[in-house]
């Protein structure tokens, strides 16, 4: 391993950097680099590009790509808009050199809207809004839900929202970008939100159900790892082999979406 890139919006510390701690833990070499990101649900796509751009200047050869998300450790359990959504999860991702000439990853489409950034969010806990005795102070809203401002709170319908109005937009920058259209495509692996937005998300790309793979109905959105769950899953069944075309499509907490177009 040449870099290490850890994706995760629970480091165990503010600092020490988590990536540096993993290093230790798995008995890596010592002249590396190891950095954290902070991104949630569009993380895997942007850790990808990251590890692909080291690959392609030259400076590394193996990236080792781990992303980890525990948000359980955020929800207020008598949250059922969050609690019933997410699960805990972590996936490591070994990006190296192509091994064949026709294997790829990118090019890549990103935006961000930070002035989203309240419709996904845990607000205390950071150095703009410390933790105290009042932002533990649970609330109850018209739904009858439960939380603090210590706790995840997501507004469902503005997340909904922004996602119908942004993935077709990157899936569309992608076609146009690469010069493909939908039946270019082996796979269209998005971000395991829930069941409700992937339904609407298929209908409104007129994507054909067996090239949008899930994988979510036991462990729930693992937010920067979902999109690596799906990956393994069809690695495991035998239907991703070399030289599938997939599309990557991460969207979420930001607010931030990331595509991806791959030649496996």
């Amino acid at each position: 391993i040449d870099f290490l890139i850890f994706c995760t919006q629970g480091p165990d510390y503010f600092l020490p950097t988590s990536a540096c701690l993993l290093q230790t833990r798995l008995g890596l070499r010592r002249d590396i680099g190891a950095v954290d990101i902070n991104l949630g649900c569009s993380g895997f796509v942007y850790g990808l590009s990251f590890a692909s751009g080291l690959i392609a200047s030259g400076v590394a050869r193996r990236v080792l790509l781990i992303t980890a998300d525990t948000y359980s450790k955020f929800i207020n359990e008598r949250d059922r808009s969050v609690r019933t959504l997410f699960g805990d999860g972590a996936a490591a991702t070994l990006v190296t050199a192509a091994p064949r000439p026709t294997s790829r990853i990118g090019p890549f489409v990103f935006g961000t809207d930070g002035s989203g950034a309240t419709t996904l969010i845990v607000e205390t806990g950071g150095a703009r809004t410390p933790r105290c005795a009042q932002s533990a102070i649970e609330t109850r809203d018209a739904a009858g839900n439960v939380r603090s401002r210590d706790n995840l709170y997501m507004n469902g319908a503005a997340v909904m929202s922004f996602t119908l109005r942004e993935v077709p937009k990157t899936v569309n920058d992608l076609y146009r970008r690469v010069g493909t259209s939908a039946q270019d495509y082996d796979y269209f692996v998005a971000h395991q939100a829930n069941k409700f937005v992937l339904d609407a998300l298929e209908r409104k790309l007129a994507i054909p159900s067996e090239k949008f793979p899930r994988h979510y109905e036991l462990i729930g959105n693992t937010v920067s790892s979902t999109i690596p769950f799906v990956l393994e899953s069809l690695l495991a069944s035998g239907r991703l082999s070399g030289g599938k075309r997939v599309m990557l499509i991460g969207f979420g907490v930001g607010l931030s979406w990331a595509g991806a177009d791959m030649i496996w």
